[in-house]
């Protein structure tokens, strides 16, 4: 039989081991070609429209341009010109349900956590690939995709929209207004409107307050919170 070529992938994660590691791990496996890394979404839209991976592993909080953004486009859930046929994994230190949810509602096909092996790093290429979506052991499928919710008590982040959800999530992290809405492609007036919302359907005032709520949620370690405020 003849060998397979390649499936190929660029990768959009911060500088720095992990990002790396993805790559060696990829690349040593024989079964995947690494166009390129980076830390840019911006930079990794260009790359993605210029090679056409099979594949984009992307930072959930990649810089410049929002992940999820980029889940969409290739998704065809916003419309984008000639968007390339591109698989998209989102990579993310969470497990939560919201987080989860948000990723796979925006298009993507993979959402692989940080704290992953290698292993499950090349099932999940090889399941997306294949056309199927893959979530990563870690996170509790029954608790993301109950059969029955009665007696569960609502939770106050699903009644939050999706970017306004981006925005909570960058806050708690630590990211300034103006960075937040660079990232999103918003303005800081919108980033503020959308800060403004989400505080009255969670009912806390202030980013401390959303920082606290976000500690006891587990939705952060206080490590990641140090820059936030």
């Amino acid at each position: 039989m003849p060998q397979r070529s390649p499936k190929t992938l660029v990768i959009a994660e911060q500088p720095g081991l992990l990002r790396d590691g993805i790559a060696a791990i990829c690349s040593s496996s024989g079964r995947f070609h690494v166009h390129d890394v980076t830390g840019s979404g911006e930079q990794a839209w260009k790359w993605i429209g210029q090679f056409r991976p099979d594949a984009a592993i992307v930072d959930l909080y990649i810089p410049e341009l929002d992940a999820l953004e980029i889940a969409r486009r290739l998704a065809g859930i916003v419309p984008w010109p000639s968007a390339p046929e591109t698989r998209c994994v989102i990579l993310s230190s969470r497990p939560d349900r919201k987080t989860v949810l948000e990723a796979l509602r925006a298009g993507a096909q993979g959402f692989l956590l940080r704290s992953s092996s290698g292993e499950n790093l090349l099932d999940c290429l090889d399941r997306v690939l294949d056309g199927g979506i893959y979530v990563s052991p870690g996170v509790d499928l029954q608790n993301l995709f109950p059969a029955d919710r009665r007696g569960i008590p609502d939770d106050p982040l699903d009644s939050l929209s999706p970017r306004e959800f981006q925005v909570f999530s960058l806050l708690v992290e630590g990211v300034r207004p103006k960075e937040i809405a660079a990232r999103l492609g918003v303005s800081p007036k919108t980033v503020d409107t959308y800060r403004v919302q989400l505080m009255r359907k969670l009912g806390i005032h202030d980013v401390p307050g959303l920082v606290k709520y976000a500690l006891q949620r587990r939705f952060i370690r206080l490590a990641e919170s140090a820059g936030a405020g």
